[in-house]
């Protein structure tokens, strides 16, 4: 894929979820995680169907065929999120 001039193109080699928590390995060996509560549909999703997730695209989005649901792993490197994080009561 090729990039307008002045754009990062981040690639993940990995994607996976360990509980309510979704994390990507991009191509420099970094490794980002976010909540699910951070998307609409995925924090309804259960462990079992955010376990599905894959990469597509080359590794530039994430994918959960039984979620309909598709998200950029540029978006998620730069933090664009669908929904605040709600933080623990203190």
């Amino acid at each position: 894929m090729n990039s307008s001039k002045g754009e990062l193109e981040y690639c993940a080699v990995r994607a996976w979820s360990d509980g309510r928590m979704v994390f990507i390995e991009l191509t420099d060996g970094r490794q980002i995680g976010f909540p699910a509560e951070r998307f609409k549909l995925l924090r309804n999703a259960s462990d079992e169907a955010l376990k599905k997730v894959c990469l597509r695209l080359d590794g530039t989005a994430l994918r959960w065929d039984d979620l309909d649901e598709d998200i950029t792993v540029r978006g998620i490197v730069e933090g664009h999120f669908q929904l605040p994080l709600q933080l623990a009561a203190a």
